[in-house]
């Protein structure tokens, strides 16, 4: 007997649970995620709309940014999945503002 796909999944409009999802046509929340933990099933809406995150630059004022977010945000963060500062850090506040997720250039050698 196939087991029957969530409907919480269909009404999100996402493939899978814990796969965040953008909603640009969102009045104020900018992403979508239907978290499951354990046997808990909860949708999270997240994120501001219209908003700038700090996204891939690493220049300063990103860094701050990123930083400050975490700051202010940790122990929310530290929640889990089930959390919607979880999957606001994970999405939009992905890089680490001490540099470890950094892009690599590629040096070349002078001979």
């Amino acid at each position: 007997m196939p087991s029957k796909k969530d409907p919480r999944l269909a009404r999100a409009g996402v493939s899978g649970y814990n796969k965040p999802k953008r909603t640009p046509n969102h009045p104020k929340k900018s992403h979508i995620v239907v978290a499951k933990s354990g046997d808990k099933v909860k949708t999270i809406r997240f994120g501001q709309q219209g908003v700038s995150t700090a996204g891939k630059k690493m220049d300063a004022k990103s860094k701050a940014r990123r930083k400050s977010f975490k700051a202010r945000h940790g122990a929310n963060i530290a929640k889990g999945k089930m959390s919607a500062a979880y999957w606001a850090n994970k999405v939009k506040w992905w890089g680490d503002y001490n540099g470890k997720k950094r892009i690599i250039r590629k040096h070349t050698r002078k001979a």
